[in-house]
């Protein structure tokens, strides 16, 4: 049986591959033809990634109820190779802290300041699914100016995930005899 706990893990797992999916499509262009402006947005795919680790920043800050005040449009990274690792670190710290958290915390309220400044309370599980959803839709815009500009087209999808996972963990069962 499938807990809460184990569906976000998962969750940001997947986060983390589906990145390194687009990451590497994106290495393919030049650092001009990521900050150009593509009419998104957030302008750039670069400026896109750079919002989505700002939104990232400020998720995690408040699901560990340790407030983060990034702006949406704030440039956290000019250099590509930094944002990249910027956006692991911050996937993988994230996935850690819940992998730490009990059971319950994802049945839970949070409550944390809002863009408006005013308190807010929704379900961890709620804030959780949508901080999946905002990535993967981020990813697919990303992904799509992306191809247009000449970079490979990134195959991202959960269960191209699901069965890269499984391929790994029979190839590791395999070698280990």
């Amino acid at each position: 049986m499938i807990t809460w706990k184990n569906h976000f893990l998962y969750q940001f797992d997947y986060q983390h591959w589906a990145n390194d999916q687009l990451f590497d499509s994106l290495d393919k262009l030049s650092d001009e033809a990521r900050k150009r402006d593509e009419g998104m947005a957030y302008k750039s795919i670069h400026g896109t990634l750079n919002y989505l680790l700002a939104t990232g920043l400020v998720w995690s800050g408040r699901l560990r109820n340790e407030p983060a005040d990034y702006r949406h449009d704030q440039t956290l990274f000019e250099d590509w190779r930094e944002l990249k690792l910027a956006h692991k670190q911050t996937m993988r710290q994230l996935q850690h802290w819940l992998q730490n958290q009990p059971p319950e915390y994802f049945t839970n309220e949070v409550t944390y300041k809002g863009g408006t400044g005013k308190p807010q309370t929704n379900w961890a599980h709620d804030i959780l699914t949508h901080f999946s959803n905002h990535f993967a839709y981020y990813r697919g815009q990303v992904s799509a100016v992306a191809t247009r500009l000449g970079a490979p087209a990134p195959e991202m999808d959960y269960l191209l995930y699901r069965r890269d996972m499984q391929d790994t963990l029979a190839n590791a069962r395999q070698a280990g005899g």
